[in-house]
């Protein structure tokens, strides 16, 4: 039997490490005993009731893929206190014979232990809502009490003694800025582009994120915008989570939120928010959806990988980066919409007139032949190398099982093969798929068929642009690299 075995505990903290470790050794004696053998072990460090764990998925689409006979948990919690997701992995073990054990004796599939499936899957579920209700009780008595219970302060603020201070920097002023340049008429991306180009801290920064980005978005700058606690308003309880088993937020009512006036010193005066407010709903009314241009989605800068923007006074596209964020970001990168089209055509006639030469057929034929030779010896050394490592991964499982090796050895060995014998099917594949596809007659007349298609047609339409170029990237000087969707060699 393969044993896939799933471990979860809910934070990093050094007391659940200490159960990470008691479960794994739990698993070692249970599967020794029953003289079965390891697969994997899927370790997650995350609550239960979200089906987003990244070691759950994996263990599930190597259940659809049948990479193993049995699931071990400790019990039907460490799975899932989800009884929509308890079901899903039942369901889908039922439909691909595995079976589902779990240490406390509670669920065994093997010998027929089941009719209590539902019933703890329903008791787990209702302990997480419980627990959950009350951490939400719990924010809701602090922000009776006039506390911040927010992960993160508004930009410009910090937290003292769970109430808000303005921050001794600079911040309060930027805030007071994007106001003032909003009601001066100044748009929301225009702002950001400013603060960026001027090196100003984002949010995220002043936060401390590990992930924070130097740049400033529109959607930064709104949120700054409509956020009541700048005029001193202690306003929370805006969002909530629509259930213990979803991560999806919605909406609060103004009259369920914990609104409590003047409760902190403000950065902006009310008649200003306000104001600002009006400004929002009246610009929001006249904003037009952009126009989808013919290589809107094809066209990227080749230096950033930026999607390209289409603008009327140039008759053609920019970088979005530069667009967005100006110089700092990115230069122009201008290339015109009629000189595209106009390549692309150029580029079909040639390729047409180059197909119809006889020396080049036979110069296709001759690669042909050299590449499927070349093509089948690479197989071979593939697979020699691919059953090197699978002899490999039999001799970590040996070493593991003999405690030669620990754990963390053993998965560190088997994710480094596996990624190895993935990367060399693919190769095998990719050679496979370009054996078969040597019809030199057959590929050449499909293709000048299909060209000569495209050459009837009087303009580029947007179906004939997507089936014909993958991407098309744009070099500073304005010099487009066009991605064709076919590929035929050159004559040299």
């Amino acid at each position: 039997m393969r044993c896939a075995v799933y471990v979860r505990v809910s934070t990093d903290k050094e007391e659940q490490k200490d159960s990470l470790k008691y479960q794994q050794e739990l698993f070692y004696n249970y599967i020794s005993e029953k003289g079965w053998d390891i697969y994997y072990f899927y370790i997650d460090v995350e609550s239960g009731t979200t089906a987003k764990r990244e070691e759950l998925q994996k263990l599930i689409e190597d259940a659809q893929a049948k990479k193993f006979d049995i699931i071990l948990a400790k019990e039907l919690s460490r799975l899932a206190r989800n009884g929509e997701l308890s079901y899903k992995i039942k369901n889908l073990c039922e439909n691909q014979g595995i079976h589902i054990i779990t240490l406390d004796n509670a669920i065994n599939t093997l010998t027929g232990n089941t009719h209590m499936f539902g019933l703890y899957a329903w008791m787990y579920e209702q302990e997480s809502q419980n627990t959950s209700n009350r951490v939400k009780e719990t924010l809701k008595t602090r922000a009776k009490n006039g506390l911040f219970k927010g992960s993160n302060p508004p930009y410009g603020y910090e937290v003292r003694d769970g109430k808000l201070y303005i921050r001794n920097d600079e911040t309060p002023n930027i805030v007071r800025r994007i106001f003032k340049e909003y009601l001066e008429g100044n748009g929301r991306q225009s702002i950001a582009r400013r603060l960026y180009n001027e090196g100003v801290p984002t949010p995220a920064q002043i936060a401390g994120k590990a992930n924070a980005g130097d740049k400033w978005h529109d959607s930064t700058i709104r949120c700054i915008l409509t956020n009541p606690h700048y005029v001193g308003d202690l306003v929370q309880g805006r969002t909530t989570t629509v259930s213990v088993t979803s991560k999806r937020r919605k909406n609060v009512p103004k009259e369920e939120q914990f609104i409590i006036k003047n409760a902190h010193e403000p950065i902006i005066s009310r008649e200003t928010f306000d104001a600002v407010q009006n400004q929002l709903e009246q610009r929001r009314k006249y904003i037009t959806a952009p126009k989808i241009h013919l290589f809107t989605n094809v066209l990227f800068c080749a230096d950033c990988g930026t999607g390209m923007w289409f603008r009327s006074n140039r008759d053609g596209y920019i970088c979005g980066a530069y667009a967005r964020h100006g110089k700092k970001a990115c230069t122009a990168h201008t290339i015109k919409e009629d000189f595209l089209k106009e390549t692309i055509l150029n580029d079909i006639k040639s390729l047409i007139h180059q197909i119809d030469k006889e020396q080049y057929i036979k110069k296709m034929e001759r690669k042909s032949k050299s590449t499927k030779s070349d093509s089948q010896k690479k197989i071979n050394k593939i697979n020699k190398q691919m059953d090197v490592l699978k002899n490999r991964k039999r001799k970590f499982i040996n070493l593991l099982a003999d405690g030669i090796i620990t754990n963390e050895e053993y998965q560190e060995s088997i994710e480094a093969t596996n990624k190895d014998l993935t990367e060399l099917m693919e190769q095998k594949n990719e050679l496979l798929s370009l054996m078969e596809s040597e019809d030199v007659i057959e590929t050449i007349e499909k293709l000048k068929k299909e060209l000569l298609q495209f050459l009837n047609f009087d303009e580029l339409t947007e179906d004939i642009l997507h089936r014909l170029i993958n991407r098309i990237e744009v070099k500073e000087d304005g010099t487009p690299i066009i991605h064709y969707r076919f590929t035929t060699p050159k004559i040299e």
